[in-house]
């Protein structure tokens, strides 16, 4: 017996199966990924001025459960290569527990921010045995800039971040920025607060805070102004005051010391 088997409409529809199939797979895979990774990396960086002379660079990376379940050895490459560099800026390390980690770095003035940032965010290098090849490079640059107008201080803060490496793509267009896996945020705390300019992405303000939520798969650009006390300013007021005094109160004790010494 011969069996004949229903005949093809057309090659067009065989042609559009694997495609429409394809297509499904990749959207599946995304929403798997987002639902199983959901909230995974917490990750906070802040910089804290107490005085124009003192200050800290804060970081905290906290880690989910499911996102060390499933990568345990690129995570703890990652911490332990945190721990590392953040020592070379002479930064101290805390370590509430496996998968979250605490790190502060002291700073001194502006120029001592910007190097130790610029340092323990840049790049690492296979020299400094810091590399961490399972995860993407990220481009970061803070730069600092005062000016003086006597007793106070004016400060302009611009960071710089490039997280396109953290988008999902397809044929170099984002279809899936993963705000779900990861949660960035940014933190400038000043004594006086501080306010954002027109070229930076919008902040949230929380007391003397402004805090920035970062987009991965984007370029992120963050500015603000904020002012401190002058001390150098505080202080040349401060002699200016003393000498004007003391040059106001000479007159007064010169009739009192010549009439002492023209008594018999």
């Amino acid at each position: 017996m011969n069996h004949k088997f229903p005949a093809v409409e057309s090659s067009g529809t065989i042609a559009a199966v694997p495609r429409w199939f394809k297509r499904v797979k990749t959207v599946c895979l995304l929403l798997l990924a987002s639902l199983v990774l959901s909230g995974c990396v917490q990750y906070d960086v802040g910089v804290r001025f107490k005085s124009p002379q003192q200050g800290e660079i804060v970081q905290h990376i906290q880690v989910g459960e499911r996102l060390r379940s499933l990568s345990d050895a690129t995570v703890r490459q990652w911490l332990s290569t945190i721990e590392q560099r953040s020592r070379q800026v002479g930064g101290r390390v805390l370590r509430r527990s496996a998968q979250d980690l605490m790190v502060r770095i002291p700073f001194s003035n502006g120029a001592d921010l910007e190097a130790k940032f610029n340092q323990f965010f840049g790049p690492a290098t296979e020299a400094r045995g810091t590399a961490t090849p399972d995860l993407p490079d990220i481009e970061s640059h803070l730069s600092l800039s005062r000016s003086n107008l006597l007793l106070l201080e004016r400060n302009r803060l611009a960071y710089d971040l490039d997280l396109r490496s953290l988008g999902v793509s397809s044929n170099g267009t984002v279809i899936l920025s993963p705000t779900e896996l990861v949660d960035l945020e940014f933190r400038l705390e000043a004594p006086w607060g501080a306010r954002t300019t027109r070229e930076s992405i919008a902040a949230t303000r929380q007391g003397q805070q402004l805090v920035w939520q970062l987009t991965p798969g984007e370029v992120n650009h963050l500015e603000a102004v904020f002012w401190m006390p002058n001390p150098l300013g505080i202080g040349t007021v401060a002699i200016v005051l003393l000498v004007i005094g003391g040059q106001a109160l000479k007159p007064r004790s010169q009739p009192a010391s010549v009439s002492q010494n023209a008594s018999p």
